[in-house]
């Protein structure tokens, strides 16, 4: 498929759309570099042929494909027009997102330009969005909610979103400062057996944050603002007894809590304060028989006013497509296993006659 001077005669029972590139939009921005984002689309639809003619691109077949060909080159000129370029993943993004408002999930009410083009945070030269339909919902529910859990794999954006959220509340006076904790459950908390000091006992534990803040802030600020105590960044031993209050605080792997940390966190909320929990419910790293306060907590506060519970899956990976493609995969195995550990468990309640 491709740049074509004639588009076939559809068949008999087969749809075909017509849409023009307006002049002032290169045909590059919309096809790609070297057709790049045109061979995604044709892939996407294998059944579909698309064709392009000068700024004219024309697509026949199936009537869903067709209808959906057509939203997404309205939705990809959408974000073009905001300035925004379009790449690949942000058209696999856009079709994945179409194909589950064409069958019925979600509520349908956000689009994928919508979506694409909500900014948070521009920092030093790029510009933090959310690239799911959950991301958006998520960064969504942290400006609704005093409480926001965001639950799902590695991947998916869930600490880097909550502190570009952060950040932004910083920066527009929502608050007078950030904090962000991790339980450093490698250490059993116990910090005062590690040698060094806070900072070089507290380093692995709470790395991951300073790298995300650096991302987001100009490196030489960081040491003045936590000097300043604007920015803090401590284990979450370090939060018992206090009332936090016009803060944004994040509490970042959540599922290495346990329920009476979680309940010595929440209670820590002051006044004009905002907090965001984040973790993955697959990866604890507790001793074994400790329950993770992180599960627990989705049973207690679920349904709760001004509670999010924001839930986000594979399908919101963003790193590497293989991420989510290993997330599955493991996903897959431990159900497996579970159903096997079942049969077994009935096999031998069998063989004992129970």
């Amino acid at each position: 498929m491709t740049h074509t001077p004639t588009a076939k005669t559809p068949a008999p029972g087969e749809a075909r759309a017509h849409f023009t590139v307006p002049a002032k939009h290169p045909m590059v921005t919309v096809l790609g570099s070297g057709d790049a984002l045109l061979r995604v689309i044709e892939r996407a639809f294998p059944e579909a042929d698309i064709h392009v003619r000068g700024n004219e691109i024309s697509a026949s077949g199936g009537a869903e494909d067709v209808s959906l060909i057509q939203r997404l080159f309205d939705e990809m000129m959408l974000v073009l027009r905001t300035g925004q370029p379009m790449t690949e993943d942000a058209v696999e993004r856009s079709i994945a997102m179409l194909r589950a408002s064409q069958n019925g999930e979600g509520d349908g009410e956000e689009t994928p330009a919508e979506v694409l083009t909500q900014n948070i945070l521009s920092s030093r030269g790029r510009t933090i969005r959310p690239k799911t339909l959950n991301q958006k919902r998520y960064v969504d529910a942290i400006d609704k909610h005093t409480i926001v859990f965001g639950i799902g794999p590695a991947g998916t954006g869930k600490t880097y979103l909550a502190m570009a959220k952060a950040v932004q509340a910083l920066q527009s006076k929502q608050v007078n400062r950030i904090i962000l904790t991790r339980p450093a459950v490698e250490a059993g908390e116990r910090l005062g057996f590690l040698p060094g000091t806070l900072y070089e006992k507290i380093d692995p534990y709470l790395r991951p944050l300073y790298d995300a803040l650096h991302d987001m802030l100009d490196p030489d600020s960081i040491p003045r603002l936590m000097a300043a105590g604007t920015i803090e960044v401590a284990p979450l031993a370090y939060m018992r007894g206090r009332t936090l209050n016009d803060a944004f605080i994040i509490l970042d792997e959540a599922q290495n809590t346990n329920p009476e940390q979680m309940k010595m966190f929440l209670t820590r909320l002051g006044f004009e304060s905002k907090i965001v929990i984040t973790g993955d419910v697959t990866q604890v790293d507790l001793p074994g028989g400790t329950k993770s306060g992180l599960r627990q907590v989705q049973d207690i506060l679920e349904g709760v006013p001004d509670v999010h519970f924001s839930r986000l899956t594979s399908q919101d990976v963003v790193r590497h497509k293989l991420v989510g493609r290993i997330v599955d995969a493991y996903e897959k195995y431990d159900n497996d296993n579970d159903r096997e550990a079942g049969r077994e468990g009935g096999r031998a309640r069998g063989r004992n006659g129970k």
